[in-house]
């Protein structure tokens, strides 16, 4: 098995060959993102593989970059600004900020400029009722001026769609007839949720995700063919559970934020095996670190994700808060003289100062280097020979009056203070005591880094899973595969309701079995978000029992509301009446995981000798001498006393001088606090 997590800086590719984990790392290419991909799956050997899973940042670069297809959008009269006005949030440091501005607004980098969003005259109302039919002519006439504009797709979004979607369907069938066979997605096959922006902001992206994934796909597909691969070629989706290739692209914007769920769940898996079923995630790679929660083994699901502030799609996912702060992050001076750290990062081109690829600003990488963290001939796995040289003389050209060993010192408190105040502020949005959590390190920097952060995060501990560097793509070895549909219908839940849940339920079903593959063992899971009869906010995935659904089947969906609702806001509410809003089934077909091997013991009389000895500078007052072990000497047992250092090509981990290194039985490294 083969998997592929194509990040920001480097492109991870993982294998599974035999019970043995081979891994390669590459340098993503923004110019051409399939080429690195192919490039790791020729460097491993994919011909023989049973199965290929891809998870891809590729659609969320574009939307952040506004490198994006022009479409058009059409909406019921008098509604199509919708996707400018959004849900009128701001986000809290924006509040008392006047000039604030939206991100995706017209005022600023609009995912579809005014005057290619039209209003169509039609209306239907909430019961499903109409109360104008579709105007074909005007619509029409709209559909022409988006021809003459030159757009490659549309997205449709009208009122109340999602009760009786009669009028979505007739203008897809006259977008076919005025523009051709473009790419055309409707808000009832995409999202057929309440809440008209969210359901506005799914379709959108997913019509530009069709369009940008279309190439993209076919690219990936025929390279993948060159090189002898014959097996099933999946995608992740937001909650980095699998689909089938064919299946995504009929909705991608399923898979727009699948890179960054997978380390959750390769956490949540990894953490089983070792018995830390409470973790906290942080993926520190070379653009951004990704936090992620795992609590009882099950990470944190949430039925939308933002892809910037109040840019909402309405998709299942982990919850996974990024932050402007990795390898890549680029050090520079304050007005004030201050050194800061991020959140701009340099990527891969130029990248940091010492890749020699004409980056001039120092970044974290750069400082790691300076610090003797780092072997500047065994980067990326020996891929890349690092030039300690322009690191300094990237120190050296800050403006500021601090020291070369100052300025060196800052960035790198600064680095790690970042991740850390960033780790406890998505523990305090959980509600979660890191106390009672480890903090799981991974991403080729974080390993590095978060040690560091440990007495700031107050976490048990801190464990580095093996090959840290490609974890998140071990965690597309980690998953199963899904399909999943939604339908909302608000109905305050009682007895008098379970005939029409049962029937919505029963066509849900039968819908899941038809799209899957006949034969496949398939678990059903049933879930519905509800809320409190008077609140605007829903409580996602609440369980929804097997069977039919009769007056003690929706009994116990109220019981198990509350029963949710506490968990997620330490309150209870029995007394109010519960409404549902939306009602979800899963389908999950459970595939081969990666299986990770116990490491053998050390043999008696075998001593652990560090393959060299580091000067770690500019950390304290002195210097450190720090013994670096190679990662692959190591024995389940061994334990070791800070400073030290931890070499495995792809990434390294660095034990502080008041810190205590204990091997566990699967070759994770355990970090704590020294007792001595």
């Amino acid at each position: 098995m083969i998997a592929v997590d194509v990040g920001g800086t480097f492109t991870d590719v993982v294998a599974l060959r035999d019970g043995r984990i081979e891994t390669a790392k590459v340098s993503t290419d923004y110019t051409d993102v399939a080429a690195p991909v192919l490039e790791g799956a020729a460097l491993l050997g994919v011909g023989d593989a049973p199965v290929f899973n891809h998870a891809s940042t590729h659609g969320l670069n574009a939307v952040i970059t506004r490198n994006l297809p022009k479409i058009g959008f059409l909406a019921t009269e008098g509604h199509r600004d919708i996707l400018d006005m959004g849900r009128v949030w701001r986000p809290a440091e924006a509040i008392l900020d006047p000039g604030w501005r939206r991100s995706f607004g017209d005022a600023s980098r609009p995912l579809v400029p005014r005057y290619l969003r039209r209003g169509i005259r039609e209306r239907v109302t909430a019961d499903g009722g109409v109360l104008f039919d579709l105007d074909e002519d005007q619509a029409r006439a709209e559909l022409e001026v988006l021809r003459r504009c030159g757009v490659v797709g549309v997205a449709i979004c009208l009122i109340n769609a999602y009760v009786d979607n009669t009028h979505e369907e007739r203008l897809r069938e006259l977008v076919r007839e005025v523009l051709g066979d473009v790419p055309c997605s409707i808000s009832s096959e995409v999202s057929p949720l309440a809440k008209e922006y969210t359901r506005a902001s799914t379709t959108v992206v997913d019509a530009l995700m069709k369009i940008i994934y279309s190439d993209y796909a076919a690219t990936l597909e025929k390279g993948l063919t060159d090189l002898g691969f014959a097996g099933r070629l999946h995608f992740a989706d937001c909650a980095a559970t699998l689909v089938p290739a064919h299946r995504a692209m009929e909705q991608p914007f399923r898979i727009v934020f699948s890179g960054p769920a997978a380390g959750t769940v390769a956490s949540a898996h990894f953490g089983s095996l070792i018995g830390e079923t409470d973790l906290l995630c942080a993926d520190v790679g070379g653009t951004s670190c990704d936090i992620s929660v795992v609590t009882a083994g099950e990470p944190f699901v949430n039925t939308t994700f933002e892809l910037e502030h109040d840019l909402v799609v309405n998709a299942l996912a982990n919850d996974v808060t990024a932050i402007g702060a990795g390898g890549g992050s680029v050090v520079s001076i304050g007005r004030n003289g201050e050194v800061q750290v991020g959140p701009h990062s340099a990527g891969s081109t130029p990248g940091p100062a010492c890749y020699d690829r004409g980056g001039t600003a120092p970044t974290t990488t750069d400082t790691c280097l300076m610090i003797g963290l780092i072997d500047p001939g065994g980067f990326a796995g020996g891929r890349l020979t690092l030039r300690p040289e322009l690191a300094q003389q990237a120190f050296e050209g800050l403006d500021c009056e601090l020291t070369l060993a100052q300025r060196v010192r800052h960035a790198h408190e600064m680095a790690v203070h970042t991740i850390a105040e960033g780790v406890v502020n998505v523990a305090i949005k959980n509600g979660v005591d890191p106390r009672d959590y480890s903090l799981i390190a991974y991403g080729a920097a974080g390993p590095m880094l978060l040690p560091a952060a440990m007495d700031e995060v107050h976490c048990k501990q801190v464990i580095v899973p093996p090959n840290p560097g490609l974890f998140s793509a071990l965690g597309l070895l980690s998953t199963d595969q899904v399909f999943t549909l939604n339908r909302s219908a608000y109905m305050i839940l009682g007895p008098e309701v379970a005939p029409r849940i049962d029937e919505l339920f029963a066509e849900m079903e039968q819908q899941v079995r038809e799209r899957l593959e006949s034969g496949a063992t398939v678990r059903l899971e049933r879930s519905f978000d509800g809320h409190l009869m008077g609140q605007s906010w829903d409580t996602p995935i609440v369980p929804v029992p097997d069977g039919t659904i009769d007056a003690d089947a929706v009994a116990t969906m109220i019981a198990s509301f509350h029963t949710t609702y506490e968990e997620r806001s330490r309150n209870r509410f029995d007394m109010v009446p519960v409404e549902g809003v939306t009602f979800r089934v899963r389908a999950l077909i459970e595939t081969p995981k990666v299986d990770y091997p116990e490491l053998p013991v050390r043999a008696a009389g075998e001593d652990l000798a560090p393959a060299r000895t580091a000067t770690l500078r500019f950390l304290t007052d002195t210097d450190q001498q720090a013994p670096v072990y190679r990662r692959t000497d190591l024995r389940a047992g061994d334990e070791l006393d800070g400073p030290a250092v931890i070499d495995e090509g792809l990434s390294t981990t660095h034990v502080g001088a008041d810190q205590h290194l204990t091997v566990g039985r699967h070759g994770e490294l355990v970090i704590t606090r020294s007792a001595r």
